[in-house]
């Protein structure tokens, strides 16, 4: 496959800190070598973990890079948890990353037309791997780089089941801005044009940081779904469970997407970092619920940062990433 990393075994074996009497995940996940991609649909893993470590899609939309950072240090601490009755590495697949360096390299100092190009690159690269993961019917858990990836993950998903995806993403932003070239800021509704994307519930969407135009444009579409941080924190008007469940309802009675950005979660290091917003374990909640509904098709986690362009830094954003999946993925196997 062009431009992917395929992990050997010994590869995550050197990532895994090995201690005698324990059993890490490292020991214990399932490699997906190139050679082998016949194992893709054989194989009784239920998970598919794929790293898109990349920030051109944020640069592209005039934000902080450093989004590239998250995939290597979540799967260190992933790789390096203890296997339980209640995870085990044999529920993921791990094939590997998408290597996106030329396409980095080549982004240095380009205008944000050249940027928007390269996003849609990235976009032709990733759905045909998303459009077989979802055929074989696993589910993909998709770490790092912008929100600019909802798009080929819906896109993927919706042309292997053969119709559109609804979709619950709780962010601070809806990623709904105009069609103004790909970038981290429009994936939705690239996705909704293009007819990959028909039901979308936001939960925790933030007032002052979603135009008026667009807020408008979702409060009027019966498609949409728009709950505000504000009516649920500061307000109190519905309750967090209230704001989850009715967003799930609007999702569930079809294939959805699950989407979490971290730049939603307090103090966690992003682009647009915020100290104020969703709690880390209430962000657990939302993937735990969100995933124990038998319609969950992807789990998407993007833009966490370890290292920032500009210098900021943040140690633990691989073990929260971590932390996120885990709680995801016992909502799926504690369903049955």
């Amino acid at each position: 496959m062009h431009s992917f990393h395929f992990y050997k075994k010994h590869e995550i074996i050197a990532l895994t800190t090995l201690r005698e009497g324990e059993i890490k995940l490292g020991e214990t996940v399932e490699v997906l070598a190139k050679e082998d991609t016949g194992l893709l649909s054989s194989s009784r893993a239920r998970f598919v973990l794929l790293g898109l470590p990349e920030s051109i899609g944020v640069k592209a939309n005039g934000g902080i890079g450093g989004a590239e950072t998250a995939w290597p240090a979540f799967l260190k601490a992933f790789l390096n948890l203890q296997e339980t009755p209640f995870l085990s590495g044999k529920d993921f697949l791990l094939p590997g990353h998408f290597d996106f360096g030329s396409l980095t390299a080549a982004s240095g100092n380009a205008s944000l037309k050249t940027l928007r190009e390269h996003t849609t690159q990235i976009d032709d690269m990733v759905f045909p791997l998303i459009e077989r993961i979802v055929a074989a019917g696993k589910i993909p858990i998709v770490i790092g780089g912008g929100h600019n990836n909802a798009f080929p993950l819906l896109k993927g998903s919706s042309l292997a089941l053969q119709r559109a995806l609804n979709v619950i993403n709780l962010d601070a932003h809806s990623d709904f801005r105009a069609m103004e070239g790909r970038h981290s800021g429009n994936g939705f509704r690239y996705a909704y044009e293009e007819g990959f994307l028909k039901k979308y519930a936001l939960p925790g969407l933030h007032e002052a940081y979603n135009s008026a135009g667009v807020i408008a444009e979702l409060k009027q579409n019966e498609d949409f779904l728009p709950i505000f941080w504000e009516d649920i924190f500061l307000r109190k008007k519905t309750p967090w469970q209230e704001a989850l469940s009715n967003s799930l309802a609007h999702v569930h009675n079809s294939s959805f997407g699950i989407e979490l950005d971290l730049d939603c979660i307090e103090n966690t290091l992003s682009s647009a970092a915020t100290p104020v917003g969703i709690a880390a374990v209430l962000a657990m909640d939302y993937c735990y619920q969100a995933a124990q509904n038998p319609h969950a098709v992807y789990l998407h986690l993007p833009e966490g940062i370890v290292e920032r362009s500009d210098g900021l830094s943040n140690p633990f954003t691989g073990k929260l990433l971590s932390y996120l999946v885990q709680a995801f993925c016992k909502g799926v196997l504690e369903r049955g």
